[in-house]
């Protein structure tokens, strides 16, 4: 009966690998590297859908850098180089930098707010939009990331300066699932 059971675990283990199934638990989510996006081919939303994709695939290749040192690291000084920033909060320059590798201009900023202007705000969550988390102590937005999916009433997102307890000053890139309700606003950069 183990060995049935081990049997049936690597098989199942093996449909996971060769993406038969499994998602990374993502609503609407697959596993496949985008080589490039013909952005003038297609309808306006096909061009938005392939957008989407870019800016959480770029998003989701940074999951994991951490910091080594006080808003500093390898990768963490090429975000801030981005915007031209060194060794300060960058959550803002996360998001500036993911949608550069997604073959967008703006945004390019190092300060949350500025990501969330009256133009570019939008009242419901969407695969690579801005989500925007509100500060009382700061009286403004004080950290953001990127809406990576929806489940439910919850967004999944990617996150750069944050840690395993969500603060806004965290110590590296994490994949964050939040409760809309935390959430103040949406920025649609796409």
């Amino acid at each position: 009966m183990v060995t049935v059971r081990v049997l049936f675990c690597v098989f199942c283990a093996g449909l996971g690998y060769w993406g038969w199934g499994f998602n990374g638990g993502v609503v609407g989510h697959e596993e496949q590297e985008i080589t490039s996006l013909p952005r003038n081919e297609g309808t306006g939303e096909e061009r938005r859908r392939q957008g989407a994709y870019a800016v959480v695939r770029a998003a989701q290749k940074e999951i994991g850098v951490q910091e080594i040192g006080q808003n500093t690291g390898p990768r963490v000084d090429q975000y801030g180089a981005f915007v031209g920033i060194k060794r300060l909060p960058w959550c803002a320059a996360f998001v500036s930098w993911v949608f550069r590798e997604a073959g967008y201009a703006a945004p390019r900023t190092a300060w949350s707010p500025s990501l969330f202007p009256a133009k570019r705000k939008v009242k419901a969550a969407g695969r690579g939009m801005v989500m925007g988390l509100y500060y009382p102590s700061l009286g403004r937005i004080g950290h953001c990331g990127i809406v990576m999916g929806l489940r439910g009433d919850f967004c999944v997102t990617v996150e750069g300066n944050t840690g395993a307890t969500g603060q806004r000053e965290g110590q590296g890139v994490w994949r964050k699932t939040r409760h809309k309700r935390t959430i103040h606003c949406y920025a649609d950069w796409l």
